[in-house]
């Protein structure tokens, strides 16, 4: 398939790549390249984005609902209000993104590390975020109720006015750096 000029298939090198509005449903971009590319709004529902690197990579308001992402890279990425709902994103490098307002409900987040993120008024509710690394994260106003926050790390991590109800915490390392359950 292409694109704006643009191959889209696996491994593609997608640098720098203008695919802003572009519609890419179930696309396969398995270990593609697509650092610093211009997504914002894009379509891809559904789409195979594994060991993809789209480290500085604008997705703002970007469709990614039912993605497949494991062992992606995401550093440093604009995801603001992205929709994320459903999407695989467990082992995936999000340290120092952005997902302000992003929605990311029922989202595979396990082992991924979200160093520094902005998650301020994020919708995580019912998320798996177990086993996460989540130290200074900035989870202000996030909505994370009956998310799964066992053995993740939120040292540091900024979680005024977040909603917990219902969050689980076994074994969580909690912002003081105490372990949940220990006094």
């Amino acid at each position: 398939m292409e694109i704006n000029g643009y191959l889209i298939q696996p491994g593609a090198r997608l640098r720098f790549a203008h695919l802003s509005m572009a519609e890419l449903p179930v696309a396969d971009l398995t270990g593609a390249d697509l650092a610093w590319a211009n997504l914002a709004r894009a379509n891809l529902l559904g789409a195979n984005l594994s060991l993809t690197n789209l480290a500085d990579a604008r997705l703002c308001q970007a469709r990614l609902g039912g993605a497949y992402l494991p062992l992606s890279d995401l550093r440093r990425a604009d995801l603001r209000r992205a929709l994320l709902c459903e999407a695989n994103l467990s082992l995936v490098d999000l340290s120092g993104a952005t997902l302000a307002e992003a929605d990311l409900t029922l989202a595979n987040l396990t082992g991924a590390n979200l160093t520094g993120a902005d998650l301020t008024k994020a919708l995580l509710a019912g998320a798996d975020l177990s086993e996460a690394k989540l130290c200074g994260a900035r989870l202000r106003r996030a909505d994370l109720r009956g998310a799964d926050l066992q053995r993740c790390d939120l040292t540091g991590a900024d979680l005024r006015g977040a909603n917990l109800k219902g969050v689980k915490l076994a074994g969580a390392r909690l912002p003081d750096g105490t372990r949940h359950g220990q006094s």
